[in-house]
């Protein structure tokens, strides 16, 4: 078994509302680069609610193509700073590389689950702040672009090999 790590980033849309009266007006969308600060919030948040799944594949259960199901041993989202900026990530255990064809197949699933799935049970769920509720959604409704964390490396402008993620 093969055990690679692939990572999968998308910029998300984070809202926050003043906590307990609020209506739309009271919102504000926080940029990335102020949502760094919430970061260990979200994460925390994240792992409660995947505490849920049923095992230890995450949301690689849920991946329609046998192919998928096979070389994905598990799918897990979660957030992660790169270069200032709060990113949501999906983290799949493979045992075996994914094909081109493939890595578009995953991308593509992680894309509704994002949006229909796990991402859109997420977002209904405010993580409280001490001063505001934050509602995080993984779909980016504005400039959503799902990449590989090579591709995202080279529009950064970072070459070189993968060592915990980027800086």
């Amino acid at each position: 078994m093969l055990n690679e790590t692939m990572r999968i980033f998308f910029p998300l849309k984070i809202v926050s509302y003043p906590q307990f009266d609020h209506s739309e007006d009271d919102r504000d969308e926080i940029s990335p680069e102020e949502a760094v600060e919430y970061e260990d919030l979200i994460l925390t948040a994240i792992e409660k609610n995947n505490c849920h799944f049923e095992n230890e594949r995450g949301l690689a259960e849920y991946l329609d193509t046998g192919t998928l199901k096979e070389k994905v041993q598990s799918l897990h989202p979660s957030v992660e700073v790169l270069r200032g900026k709060l990113w949501g990530v999906m983290t799949a255990q493979l045992s075996t590389p994914l094909t081109q064809e493939e890595t578009v197949e995953l991308i593509s699933q992680i894309e509704g689950q994002n949006k229909e799935g796990w991402g859109a049970d997420f977002k209904q769920h405010p993580i409280n702040t001490r001063d505001c509720e934050l509602y995080i959604s993984f779909c980016n409704s504005g400039s959503y672009i799902i990449q590989t964390e090579q591709e995202l490396r080279l529009e950064l402008g970072q070459n070189g090999p993968v060592m915990g993620g980027l800086a």
